[in-house]
């Protein structure tokens, strides 16, 4: 059995690589898409905010209705859909719309995020175990060489590589996991704004009626 163990040590060390390497092709691709895409919500969501708090501070809330027509951003659309609700059935259930149409975006936003922390938190546990099948072979190979200590030290600082990679591929993708889970944070929290902008609204009218 234990030379079963070894045969797998020598095949498992490189499969292990290629695996990193894929992991790696993944994540720089990922992480690109999320940039550009998360990049452009992010650039409307910073432009309907400003145009926001003009509102607030104008105390114009009839502006929403404008502003609603815009269908390019995430947090106009659901102003739009919250609007309508209000003409069609009032008031009630209005708070529900906004939290339905989040959590249907929602998804879209965290697309690739969840293969991201994956990596992150477990390519540096992959690379170790291409470590540990490199030294296996490393010794393996010194006793067959006739104690050659050349040959030990050269096949462990090889399977160290394993590990050197592991973390080069798991360190990039946490530090874009979290910066991404920021961006879709703060767009949530926009969108939750003009859930209160649109109830404030919704409430001012129908006092008024």
């Amino acid at each position: 059995m234990t030379q079963n163990f070894f045969s797998i040590a020598v095949i498992g060390h490189n499969v292990t690589l290629w695996l990193l390497v894929i992991l790696s092709v993944l994540s720089v691709a990922f992480i690109l898409e999320r940039f550009f895409t998360l990049g452009r919500v992010k650039k409307e969501s910073a432009k309907i905010s400003e145009q926001l708090r003009e509102i607030l501070q104008g105390n114009n809330l009839p502006e929403l209705e404008e502003l609603s027509k815009n269908k390019d951003a995430l947090e106009t659309r659901a102003l739009a859909y919250g609007l309508r609700h209000v003409r069609d059935r009032g008031i009630n259930g209005l708070e529900e719309i906004f939290t339905s149409y989040a959590s249907i975006e929602r998804p879209a936003l965290e697309r690739y995020l969840g293969f991201l922390a994956t990596v992150g938190s477990n390519a540096p546990f992959i690379g170790l175990l291409g470590t540990v099948f490199g030294i296996m072979n490393a010794f393996h190979g010194l006793a067959t060489s006739d104690g050659d200590a050349k040959a030990v030290m050269t096949g462990i600082s090889e399977a160290l590589v394993a590990t050197a990679i592991g973390l080069m591929v798991a360190i990039p993708a946490v530090i874009a996991y979290n910066h991404f889970q920021k961006q879709v944070k703060g767009i949530l929290l926009n969108l939750n704004s003009v859930k209160d902008l649109c109830l404030a609204y919704a409430k001012s009218g129908v006092k008024k009626g």
